[in-house]
C-alpha cells in the first residue's frame, strides 16, 4: 500500500524500489516526527525535500502519514533544520479526516527547514496550509520572525500559528487552514504539470497562488471566494518544472490589484 500511495506521488517505478524511509544505511539517524493537517490528513506523502523542488525524488527519505494524520522520517541528523519538509495530499488516494472523505484534489503542504527540529511534542513538525503560506514567505526573504507576525495579523491569531490547530481545538485558526486548503487545492490543475510523463509543481504559479492568498487573506480566512483567482493565475507565464526563483512578491501584487485585497 505504502509503494502504491508514493506512486500517485508522481515518482517512477524505478525510484520505489529504493523507498521507505531513511533507507538501508548503517550512518547515524535522527527522526522528525509530526502530524499533517487541513483536517488531519491520511495517507498523504510525506518527505524531506532536499533539492527544493516540491517532488518526491529517489534518495530522499519519505513516509505516508498514519491513520491519525501522524509521520515520522527516518534523516540523516545534519539535515535537520538543512531541508523543508513537503506534504502531497494526493486526490482519490489521501483522507482528509475533516470529511472522512478522500480530497478530490492534489495540493502540497510544506514546512520552512528552520521549524524542522528532532524535538517530539504536540505541536513539533505540524505541517499545514499556514506552515506552508509561512514558508512562502520566508522564501520571499521575509526573516521568520517578521513572517509569522506578519501571519498572525492577517489571521488575526494571537496564538503560536505553528500549533496543531486541531489538537489545541483553536477553531478559527482551523476554519482559516480549510479554507486556505480548498483554494489550493481547485488550483491544482493550473499548479501541477506533466514533463517527460511525470507531474511536477510549477513553482512560478504556486508562489504567485500563494502570494494572492497572503494578499487576501482577510477574505481567505472568512471562507469568501475569490472568483478571480484561477483566471489571474491562468494568465502567469508557466515556469520550469524546478524553477525556485518566482518572486512571491510579485504574486502579493497582483493579488491586491485583480482582487481588491487588503
Amino acid at each position: 500500500m505504502k509503494k502504491q500511495i508514493i506512486a500517485a506521488a508522481f515518482i517512477t517505478v524505478a525510484m520505489l524500489a529504493g523507498c521507505g524511509g531513511g533507507g538501508g544505511s548503517t550512518a547515524p539517524t535522527a527522526t522528525v516526527a509530526g502530524k499533517v493537517a487541513d483536517g488531519y490528513l491520511v495517507d498523504a506523502v510525506v518527505f524531506m525535500d532536499k533539492n527544493g523542488n516540491y517532488t518526491l525524488d529517489a534518495g530522499e527519505p519519505n513516509t505516508v502519514t498514519d491513520a491519525n494524520g501522524g509521520y515520522t522520517l527516518t534523516v540523516d541528523p545534519a539535515d535537520i533544520g538543512k531541508y523543508p519538509i513537503v506534504a502531497l495530499a494526493i486526490a482519490g488516494t489521501t483522507i482528509d479526516m475533516d470529511t472522512k472523505t478522500h480530497v478530490l484534489r492534489s495540493y502540497p503542504l510544506s514546512l520552512p527547514k528552520e521549524s524542522v527540529t528532532g524535538t517530539v511534542s504536540s505541536d513539533s513538525n505540524f505541517l499545514s496550509p499556514i506552515s506552508t503560506q509561512l514558508r512562502e514567505l520566508m522564501e520571499s526573504g521575509t526573516s521568520m520572525p517578521d513572517a509569522m507576525a506578519q501571519l498572525r495579523t492577517r489571521l488575526s491569531a494571537g496564538t503560536n500559528i505553528m500549533a496543531d490547530y486541531i489538537a489545541s481545538q483553536n477553531e478559527p485558526m482551523h476554519t482559516a487552514a480549510r479554507n486556505m486548503a480548498a483554494l489550493m487545492g481547485a488550483q491544482s490543475n493550473l499548479m501541477f504539470r506533466n514533463y517527460s510523463g511525470t507531474d511536477h509543481l510549477d513553482v512560478t504559479r504556486y508562489r504567485n497562488m500563494m502570494g494572492a492568498m497572503f494578499s487576501n487573506m482577510s477574505t481567505v480566512r472568512n471562507g469568501m471566494p475569490l472568483p478571480q483567482m484561477a483566471t489571474n493565475i491562468s494568465n502567469i507565464p508557466a515556469g520550469l518544472p524546478y524553477q525556485n526563483t518566482s518572486p512571491f512578491m510579485n504574486g502579493m501584487t497582483w493579488g491586491k490589484s485583480m482582487m481588491g485585497g487588503k
